[in-house]
């Protein structure tokens, strides 16, 4: 029966999934944060009915090869991006359980430095690979989970009820997300498993499951001085100078040469059977946790080294650790046009990832409590993080502990798709959505997973989507959620 799971996954894959992500690649379906007039654009409508379109053509009242009792809906909120929402009926008897299957359609922006024969919008298979922006996270989820239960209707195997929930926000921090969680939550059911195919693996080697997520807080930080900018040789000395008191104020949060944040509540307690874990995952994977970064090489030739040479405890702190980036700046004029002008103001694009057990309202809270008190020089200073009153940043998320039947199936599942056993690993990224449904469904267990695997860089330049692992994860998928008890 595994090997019938996987031939049908595959075929799939070939004849429907891969066609459908061509198309979906080369729409710029940037998600709200990155395209304010995202309503007016259409992109998000179109991947939405492209979407939604496919999955009309896999109902069907009989016949093989179509899921039977399948109903969809587009759910609309007003001035809020819209959901997908899927419904199967269960095959096994007496079976009263939900699964709950996720992935959303909205994407990062186009970043810079693809290389010259690709593109964000211009999908393209290279190697087994499909480049092209949002592929890999996660515009492949929706067509993953209806072939995952199509692979189990047509082997005959039972399975729960199955409800797809595909947002198109996710990428913004998921803000519209509770309001549809609260009005859809009678059609969720009883939620015993959660699939998230929103993750990543440590290699494209076995199954990897995510045991946590960090949180994540964005906003832009402002520094004004002058109402407008002023000669540089008759103003410096006298005028502060708005980056100098950018770095004041980061000082406050991060120490500069060690990039340890230092407020004590942006951090949490690390569980030990995660510490374990990530020694375990170090073992199996080595340095590979940081040679698989794109490194540049210093002016000796030498590749830049990470914070860390420990494989632990590079994987500590890339998800249990807090870490800033500045990911944007404006009041800066390009090199080109860098006159000898004092300028007015300077903004930074702050990104601060939050340990899973640190509440991210909270934290944009006392971001923005942080850096406005008591400014330099008395510097007009703003932080705006994104979101919406009392939805600020995103709460990160620690997997309860797996059920046996869970623990055996993705091991199995693993073992049948891959040759080779489940890993377990944190990721450094953000899914709003867990830490909503774990709240919601306290009993529920969680299965997230992904492709974003080594190299794949989801948000940055030449991301891709590795097609045999995805084809594989599929019917990984399909056969967990048939050995739901």
């Amino acid at each position: 029966m595994n090997a019938r799971l996987a031939a049908t996954c595959h075929r799939l894959w070939d004849e429907q999934i891969l066609p459908a992500l061509h198309d979906y690649i080369a729409i710029p379906a940037k998600s709200p944060m990155f395209d304010k007039d995202w309503a007016a654009s259409g992109h998000i409508e179109r991947v939405v009915r492209d979407a939604a379109a496919w999955v009309e053509r896999q109902k069907s009242a009989q016949g093989a090869g179509k899921l039977h009792g399948l109903k969809l809906e587009v759910v609309r909120m007003p001035e809020r991006t819209p959901v997908i929402l899927f419904e199967l009926p269960a095959t096994k008897a007496d079976c009263s359980d939900t699964v709950l299957l996720y992935g959303h359609l909205d994407k990062q922006p186009e970043f810079s430095g693809w290389r010259n024969d690709l593109g964000p919008w211009t999908p393209k298979v290279v190697d087994g690979k499909l480049y092209g922006r949002g592929g890999a996270d996660d515009g492949y989820a929706i067509y993953a989970s209806l072939t995952a239960l199509l692979a189990l209707d047509e082997a005959g195997i039972p399975r729960p009820r199955c409800v797809g929930l595909i947002e198109t926000c996710e990428e913004s921090g998921s803000f519209d997300l509770p309001a549809y969680i609260e009005v859809l939550r009678p059609r969720f059911g009883q939620v015993s498993l959660v699939v998230c195919l929103d993750s990543g693996a440590g290699n494209y080697d076995q199954l990897w499951l995510t045991t946590s997520l960090r949180g994540n807080v964005t906003g832009t930080l402002k520094v004004e001085v002058l109402a407008e900018g002023v000669h540089s040789g008759d103003a410096s000395g006298i005028v502060p100078s708005s980056f100098r008191i950018m770095r004041q104020l980061l000082d406050r949060l991060e120490d500069a040469r060690t990039g340890a944040l230092l407020p004590e509540d942006f951090h949490c307690p690390i569980p030990e059977v995660r510490v374990l874990e990530a020694q375990e995952t170090a073992r199996t994977l080595g340095d590979q946790v940081w040679k698989r970064l794109p490194w540049a090489c210093g002016a000796d030739g030498a590749s830049v080294l990470p914070m860390s040479e420990d494989p632990a405890q590079v994987l500590i702190n890339g998800t249990w650790k807090p870490t800033l980036s500045v990911t944007g700046v404006e009041g800066m004029p390009p090199l080109s046009n860098a006159g000898n002008v004092l300028r007015p103001y300077t903004s930074f694009k702050l990104s601060l990832r939050l340990p899973p057990l640190v509440d991210g309202n909270d934290a944009a809270l006392r971001l923005k409590t942080l850096l406005e008190d008591n400014a330099p020089y008395n510097a007009r200073v703003s932080f705006e993080p994104d979101g919406r009153m009392g939805a600020y940043g995103a709460s990160g998320w620690n997997t309860p502990d797996l059920q046996p039947w869970l623990r055996l199936a993705l091991d199995d599942a693993s073992r049948a798709q891959f040759g080779a056993p489940v890993g377990f690993v944190g990721q450094g990224g953000t899914i709003p959505l867990m830490r909503l449904l774990q709240e919601g469904f306290p009993s529920a267990q969680m299965m997230v997973c992904g492709v974003l695997g080594p190299k794949s860089n989801a948000h940055g330049p030449n991301e891709f989507l590795h097609i045999d692992y995805a084809k594989r994860l599929t019917a990984t998928v399909a056969q967990v959620i048939g050995a739901h008890p």
